[in-house]
């Protein structure tokens, strides 16, 4: 009797180990799963309509395209015969299982910034995921970027590896918003101007870049950034909303809107806010005046198309049709996006708490290059803005880009 009552304990005990083990392994993937989202990583492996994380999506850079791979854990095509030491090699050091260097299209010099543990729960979860067999096409690059070895000089120049070191001198919640703007959220991919070798000018840090014939406004929210207007609650309702008083959300960050920090924990975005917060910007002097006859001809466009919702004085429908007054987008010195909204039309990113999308109706079949470089730069130009005049050149070679499609 006392030996079979030892053996029932012996058994409670391993079941007990058992249960707290796949308690441990669940909370191990499920961290592994907010990092993934933190980290967008879905926004830049899924062509869009396309098997999530299956790879295959076209990136435009400067110097070529490039397909991402696929990060299902199928063997023949994904990462099924990648270790936990591989995958920390790719995102610690930016190399593949061969050893061959991963093109910093790839954000490894943002990712090398996250510790080991945090690492390896990325790799647990995505190891939950039902593998896809896709093969991803060949990139599209022109000799000799087409070989990879050329990367080893790049890295050389631009690349420190190291984890993230926090400031002793700086909050918790600072450090913690600087981790992940910098580490996981790799923020500077698209809000940093880049060189002509396609590395971050330092210089230039999150103060706006350009990517796919976006450009990325500047999200400092110190004195003279992008977001000096913004409170750290705006910033926080823009990343889990997609929208607040100032913007909405479209294009580019309407996929991480969608894919990562809707998801992300409020105590996560207060801390970015917090950082972005403390990040001071650069006084920018003022345009010269455009031309008078350009403004009267974009303030009678502007009336005639776009004051029924942006309202006469530029003041819009905060959290319905943005304001243009003090918008970064408007007086971003790259008028990229003011150009290429108008063209096309945007929309809004629907959300878990705005799930009804706005849009903004193309201007392109309506107006020509003149009619819409007027409009633009009365936007930039008027009710304190200072973005600057719009050139028809500048519509003109945009429209032209934008004609011959996606790759």
């Amino acid at each position: 009797m006392r030996k079979r009552a030892t053996l029932l304990v012996a058994g409670s005990a391993l079941l007990g180990a058992t249960d707290a083990g796949r308690a441990n392994d669940f909370a191990e993937i499920e961290r592994g799963r907010y990092l993934t989202q933190a980290g967008n990583c879905q926004g830049c492996h899924t062509p869009p309509g396309e098997e999530p994380f299956a790879g295959s999506r076209a990136l435009e850079t400067p110097f070529g395209v490039i397909y991402t791979p696929n990060i299902t854990f199928d063997m023949q095509t994904g990462l099924g015969r990648w270790t936990k030491d591989d995958f920390w090699r790719a995102m610690h050091e930016g190399k593949a299982k061969d050893g061959s260097q991963l093109y910093p299209a790839f954000p490894y010099p943002h990712f090398t910034k996250m510790p080991r543990e945090d690492v390896d729960a990325i790799y647990d979860y995505l190891t939950t995921l039902d593998p896809v067999r896709k093969k991803k096409p060949e990139n599209e690059l022109p000799f000799p970027l087409s070989w990879r070895f050329t990367v080893t000089g790049w890295n050389m120049s631009f690349f420190e590896p190291g984890v993230f070191q926090p400031d002793p001198e700086k909050s918790p919640e600072w450090n913690r918003g600087a981790y992940l703007v910098e580490g996981p959220g790799h923020c500077s991919g698209c809000h940093t101007e880049k060189n002509l070798l396609g590395a971050d000018r330092k210089s230039k840090h999150l103060a706006g870049g350009r990517l796919e014939n976006w450009s990325a406004p500047d999200i400092r929210g110190g004195r003279h950034g992008g977001l000096e207007a913004w409170s750290q609650e705006e910033i926080v309702e823009f990343l889990r909303t997609g929208r607040n008083a100032h913007s909405a959300a479209f294009s580019i960050m309407s996929e991480v809107i969608s894919y990562s920090t809707q998801h992300m924990a409020e105590t996560d975005l207060k801390a970015i806010a917090t950082y972005l917060k403390d990040l001071e910007g650069e006084e920018r002097a003022r345009p010269e005046t455009p031309d008078d006859a350009v403004m009267k001809a974009g303030a009678a466009i502007y009336f005639d198309n776009c004051s029924a919702c942006h309202v006469s004085d530029g003041s819009g429908v905060p959290r319905f049709f943005p304001p243009l007054v003090g918008s970064n987008k408007v007086n971003n010195p790259d008028a990229t996006t003011v150009i290429r909204v108008l063209l096309e039309g945007a929309r809004a990113v629907p959300t878990k708490a705005h799930p009804s999308p706005l849009t903004m109706p193309a201007f392109g079949w309506k107006l020509d290059d003149d009619g819409l470089a007027a409009v633009a730069t009365y936007v930039r130009s008027s009710w304190g803005n200072s973005g600057g005049a719009v050139e028809a050149d500048e519509v003109r070679d945009l429209r032209a880009v934008l004609a011959e499609g996606p790759p």
